[in-house]
């Protein structure tokens, strides 16, 4: 799921490469965002990079491309704009939250529509660094509503984030996070773990050899390395919930 102004930069850039075969500088975006700063801008990229949506083009001044836009403005054959007419490069699987039309959804276990076509209601589990397991947390009385669009077959639910160790991934404290439960994860996927059966934490999920490598995107922490029987995947993120006070 994308925040509002992340919709609204999405739609800035891919306008304009479409018009002029570049992207808007960096103060024009600011500008047309009405962002008091260019770190705003750098944030909001980062997040649209890391969800799949844009690609940052190295070695070139200005050089962003627009890899994918959301369904319902795909649906509108709205297309990806380029400025370089080059194919993503395959640089390994990045969070890319699956959106998808709700009248093209099967029903989803474990969600109530709360009204059709608007949005469904999915249990609120808790804090992601509550350090227990999801089983542990469950917490029926308390749900969350999100899109219909942001959700895929089989059953999700949501969690608070507690901390900042996934922040140059977009994923801020007291963001809301909805999961897709799985118990497999593809190599660079943002996924909720269960470490020996006693901590959850929120990573993006590696195989090194024999090991798996949880890594945080905060250059502040360290990347840990477990045994493959210590680690147990409980569901990959697939979109993110946020609330702006003020």
């Amino acid at each position: 799921m994308l925040t509002r102004k992340q919709y609204e930069l999405l739609l800035l850039i891919n306008q304009r490469l479409s018009e002029a075969g570049v992207p808007p500088s960096f103060d024009e975006m600011k500008d047309a965002l009405g962002l008091k700063s260019k770190s705003g801008i750098h944030r909001l990229i980062t997040g649209l990079e890391e969800r799949g949506f844009i690609r940052r083009l190295p070695h070139r001044a200005r050089a962003l491309e627009v890899v994918r836009l959301p369904d319902n403005l795909a649906a509108q054959g709205v297309k990806p704009a380029s400025n370089a007419g080059l194919a993503p490069a395959d640089a390994g699987p990045r969070f890319r939250p699956q959106l998808v039309r709700g009248e093209q959804r099967a029903p989803l276990a474990g969600a109530a529509p709360a009204n059709a076509n608007e949005v469904v209601k999915l249990p609120l589990y808790g804090r992601i660094a509550a350090g227990l397991p999801i089983e542990a947390v469950r917490d029926t009385s308390n749900t969350v509503e999100v899109p219909p669009s942001l959700l895929g077959r089989g059953d999700h639910f949501a969690l608070e984030v507690a901390g900042d160790s996934m922040i140059e991934a977009g994923i801020l404290d007291g963001d809301t996070v909805v999961i897709q439960k799985t118990e497999t994860a593809d190599n660079g996927q943002i996924v909720v773990a269960l470490i020996d059966e006693q901590e959850v934490t929120l990573k993006r999920f590696r195989r090194r050899g024999a090991s798996i490598a949880l890594e945080p995107a905060n250059k502040a922490y360290e990347t840990r390395i477990f045994g493959p029987d210590r680690v147990r995947v409980q569901g990959k993120l697939v979109g993110l919930v946020r609330k702006f006070d003020g």
